[in-house]
């Protein structure tokens, strides 16, 4: 048995059960950072409990790569690729640009992935050839849309303060010259440059499961997203999702200094 959009859907409804009912509910937060602020929440826990359990009993063979309960296999050929809330600053300030991310890799490459925002209802899934949306506004499958220079592009970024030194400079090399620039929308982003909302997603020192489930998204919806030389996005870093080639070299060159 190979995963579906069944399945997927079912990963990310339980991981629903778990995060919509805390979300603006004033829930208690830890800090996983001594020197800095990374929040978790029981949200975050229960819900990548309740993602892992059902893989585990389905996909048995499967490795798990998880930001909370740590990694399984991930020699195998086969492995998920979790985020139960990307976003939890936002989802602990009442913002809901968070969402769950579910991948899953096939010999290293990410090949169906899922975004769910419950909040909002909208679920976005690539599988492994195609990209859709479903929610508020009906069913439908999505595209990124045309961009050929960068001065007509949007671009986002979670927060310029995620940038310092040299990565800062090249950051802001191409931010001044796109059209517009907007901040604070977490993997909502990516949803939105899949959509054909936006047109650039650049950020840094992202971790696997933070890109795992929106590689497939951005690829299955016509678009290009790599490293900043380049490269794959699987294993994370400083990343950059353009809707469409042009626009995508011309940032790249940037960033690459």
């Amino acid at each position: 048995m190979q995963p579906d959009r069944e399945f997927f859907d079912r990963l990310a409804d339980a991981a629903k059960a778990e995060t919509l009912p805390r979300f603006r509910t004033g829930i208690s937060v830890a800090n996983k950072e001594a020197a800095g602020f990374d929040p978790v929440t029981e949200g975050d826990r229960a819900a990548e409990a309740a993602i892992r359990a059902l893989i585990e009993e389905h996909f048995p063979d499967h490795g798990i790569l998880g930001e909370e309960f740590g990694n399984v296999g991930l020699d195998r050929d086969h492995v998920w690729v979790i985020d139960p809330i990307d976003g939890t600053r936002a989802f602990i300030s009442g913002l809901p640009v968070w969402g769950t991310l579910i991948g899953l890799y096939h010999k290293g490459e990410a090949v169906m992935g899922l975004m769910d925002q419950p909040f909002t209802g909208e679920r976005y899934f690539a599988d492994g050839t195609a990209a859709f949306y479903q929610g508020p506004g009906g069913d439908r499958r999505i595209a990124t849309r045309a961009c050929a220079d960068l001065s007509q592009a949007t671009l986002f970024t979670t927060s310029p303060h995620l940038y310092g030194g040299d990565i800062k400079t090249r950051f802001e090399a191409v931010q001044s010259r796109v059209q517009l620039a907007r901040y604070g929308c977490d993997c909502y982003a990516f949803a939105l440059l899949a959509s054909g909302h936006i047109d650039i997603v650049i950020e840094a020192g992202l971790k696997p499961y933070d890109v795992g489930g929106l590689i497939p998204l951005i690829e299955q919806a016509g678009g290009i997203i790599t490293d900043w030389n380049g490269g794959p996005a699987e294993m994370g870093g400083e990343i950059i999702a353009a809707g469409s080639r042009e626009i995508h070299a011309q940032a790249l060159a940037l960033l690459k200094g």
